[in-house]
């Protein structure tokens, strides 16, 4: 009598699951991780950070030091309207300038060594890994410009200390003076946006040098270009620019930056909407453009 085999039944290959490219928490924390690890084991993070915190300090001690000895030969006017807040955080127009340069550092540094092709490979979501450096950078970057400003505020206003206004009152500030603590905390906010821009021209030109050279002209050549606008064009779109919202946000007095009336400087709180518009701006762009070509 025959007998029946039958041949057991193979399973059927279990068909790949296709990535949904939705970012879930825990590769974010992983991304997060990563991030936080390249930027603190980079020599240029620390030497930059020191950089701008010397530029912020030593700058605003300068000038400080140097309005405190021809502080006679000022008219009643000029001190009445001095502003001793914003004096003292003068180092913030160049150290705007090293912070923006290791914003720059932490994306074009990768395409010039090729390891972001590694961090893509190992993180397809691309937008992930930029927005990951922006956070950790942002994160790092306000802590160590808002302890820069804070020592530059203190260091001026000590130098301030015996100089009298015409009223007999004290030049110098402290924290709890009215607009004091807000301008050191914005005066910090301004540089880590001015390093956010850094960033993402870094991601969209993928070149350090070009990435720089563009970022000061945002900061430094398109403020002196607005100057040659006839008036009130020149006030109008000049305190619309990155450099004239950030002073605008460290600013008590219209006449601590020179300006007339206080219609030629936004209101604090405006120039930190507008320092907000300009760094989501700048990270939708180059987010936008980095998932749409290659590597």
């Amino acid at each position: 009598m025959a007998t029946a085999t039958t041949t057991p039944a193979t399973a059927a290959p279990a068909s790949p699951q296709r990535p949904t490219g939705a970012p879930t928490g825990s590769l974010w924390g992983a991304v997060l991780a990563s991030e936080t690890t390249k930027l603190r084991t980079v020599r240029s993070t620390v030497w930059t950070l020191f950089v701008t915190a010397i530029l912020t300090v030593g700058i605003g001690s300068l000038i400080t030091l140097a309005r405190v000895s021809r502080w006679n030969d000022l008219s009643i006017h000029e001190k009445l309207t001095f502003d001793p807040t914003s004096f003292s955080l003068r180092g913030v127009f160049l150290a705007q300038l090293a912070i923006g340069v290791l914003g720059v550092l932490i994306v074009s540094s990768e395409y010039t060594s090729g390891m972001i092709r590694t961090t893509f490979a190992a993180v397809p979501q691309r937008r992930v890994v930029l927005y990951s450096k922006a956070i950790v950078f942002a994160v790092v970057a306000y802590i160590a410009t808002a302890i820069a400003c804070l020592a530059a505020f203190l260091v001026s206003q000590a130098i301030f200390a015996g100089t009298l206004l015409p009223t007999g009152a004290h030049v110098g500030q402290s924290l709890t003076s009215p607009g004091a603590l807000r301008s050191v905390l914005l005066a910090a906010f301004y540089l880590t946006v001015v390093g956010i821009m850094g960033l993402s021209l870094g991601s969209l030109m993928r070149r350090t040098a070009g990435a720089i050279a563009t970022l000061f002209g945002i900061v430094f050549v398109l403020p002196l270009l607005t100057t040659a606008l006839p008036s009130p064009w020149d006030t109008n779109v000049g305190k619309y620019l990155p450099s004239g919202a950030g002073v605008a946000t460290f600013t008590t007095k219209p006449g601590g930056i020179g300006a007339a009336h206080m219609s030629d400087v936004l209101h604090p709180g405006a120039g930190f909407l507008v320092l907000v518009g300009y760094a989501a701006f700048a990270l939708l762009v180059a987010g936008f453009v980095l998932t749409r070509r290659d590597t």
